[in-house]
């Protein structure tokens, strides 16, 4: 299984992705599920990956051909997120369709999130169906799931805001993570966090393994504080 988020705050972009997939118990495997193209001075690009393994391993390879190759239509030459978005989406299908040719009783879904800024314009993230349509953040929905979504929710729906500090974003995501690690063991470390700021240029990447101690604090620090959130909450009503 898989998880990843991605967060659209006012001051920037924040990208969280696991790295665990599986094809049974018994056939685990840690693959990197964040993926970067950038210009510098021009653009920043962030891709995530949930889904069949050959169908993102292939699509990912595409768009690196294109950009090797100089391709008209590629990351390097796509003048906003949504034709970025458009150009992943119809690679993934044509992709899809391809493997489904040779085995029609497998699943080739996949699906993407992608963001970051190109040139000027405002930074943006978009979610990749299979099907190639997508969509994007809003103020009412400022972070977008793809994956074992359900246990990570609450707390962004809780925190996250537009006016959100890109610091409280990444932490936000980190704490979103943790707590699907904890419900559901498909998805593990080790886990990727990309930020980037608003007109920055640059991205900032950091990896956490297992044994990561910043990662084991944290997730030490949030069940304590769970537990002594739960206690202090004032008691049902006597009948």
């Amino acid at each position: 299984m898989t998880y990843c988020v991605a967060i659209k705050v006012n001051a920037g972009v924040v990208f969280c992705s696991d790295s665990r997939t599986n094809a049974g118990v018994d056939q685990v495997s840690t693959y990197s599920k964040m993926y970067h193209f950038g210009i510098q001075g021009d653009r920043q690009l962030v891709i995530n990956s949930a889904g069949n393994l050959a169908t993102t391993q292939s699509v990912i390879a595409k768009i690196r051909k294109d950009i090797k190759d100089g391709a008209d239509v590629s990351l390097e030459t796509v003048t906003s997120i949504h034709d970025a978005a458009d150009y992943v989406g119809e690679i993934s299908v044509a992709i899809q369709e391809k493997h489904a040719q040779h085995n029609s009783n497998v699943s080739f879904e996949a699906s993407f999130l992608l963001g970051g800024q190109i040139g000027l314009d405002t930074p943006a993230v978009t979610l990749i169906y299979p099907q190639g349509n997508h969509i994007t953040t809003s103020d009412q929905t400022p972070y977008l799931q793809i994956g074992e979504s359900k246990y990570g929710k609450p707390i962004l729906d809780r925190i996250i805001k537009p006016e959100t500090a890109l610091d409280t974003a990444s932490l936000c995501a980190l704490v979103s993570m943790d707590s699907t690690m904890r419900s559901n063991l498909t998805v593990g470390p080790p886990i990727e966090l990309v930020v980037y700021a608003t007109d920055s240029g640059a991205i900032k990447h950091s990896s956490f393994s297992a044994d990561n101690e910043y990662l084991r604090n944290l997730t030490k620090s949030w069940d304590h504080q769970i537990v002594q959130a739960f206690l202090q909450l004032p008691p049902p009503p006597q009948s």
